[in-house]
């Protein structure tokens, strides 16, 4: 079963025969060449933690045109924090081909200072699990079996907005660049 959300974000249920509980849907994330961002839908989360699985395939691999941006980071899922919007608090992971290699990144924004630090790296091709836990005064990132922490503006929240699949800070995405998501 294929649903299409819109021409950028497709959702294709995944079951087994034999499996009482479905698999939860991988939904296919699409920035377009000469975009920033998918047409991903606005939604408000309430949670302290989200559980992913991510698959990047081989259009995460890109050059900038500025030799200087290759170093900036994308991202790839999280959430805003304290009640404010992404720019002033905000948790998520981020990612960049740099130096022949796919970097996972821990990425904040806490009181309007953003924040960031290397986790790890994933092969393309390779499904990979993400967590993000909103402590009382830190945010705890995981990919696979590595942790990290980072600074938190606030203890509690009630409100968050989803933040999704997101190319550059001064670039556009160079080609398409697929990346497939699985909420857990």
């Amino acid at each position: 079963m294929l649903i299409t959300t819109s021409c950028e974000v497709e959702t294709t249920a995944i079951t087994e025969t034999d499996s009482p509980t479905p698999e939860p849907p991988v939904t296919t994330y699409t920035i377009k060449k000469g975009e920033h961002a998918t047409n991903s839908q606005f939604r408000f989360v309430q949670t302290s933690v989200i559980r992913f699985e991510a698959a990047f395939d081989s259009s995460a691999i890109y050059t900038t045109t500025i030799p200087n941006n290759q170093a900036d980071i994308n991202k790839l899922y999280g959430l805003s924090d304290c009640d404010t919007d992404h720019h002033t608090n905000s948790a998520r992971f981020g990612w960049r081909w740099y130096n022949n290699r796919l970097e996972i990144h821990a990425y904040t924004y806490s009181n309007k200072q953003r924040n960031t630090a290397y986790i790890t790296s994933v092969q393309p091709g390779q499904s990979n699990r993400y967590e993000l836990e909103m402590g009382e005064k830190e945010y705890t990132f995981k990919v696979n079996d590595r942790q990290i922490t980072l600074p938190r503006y606030c203890a509690t929240a009630t409100n968050h907005y989803q933040l999704y699949p997101y190319f550059g800070g001064d670039e556009t995405a160079p080609h398409d660049i697929i990346i497939k998501i699985r909420e857990l």
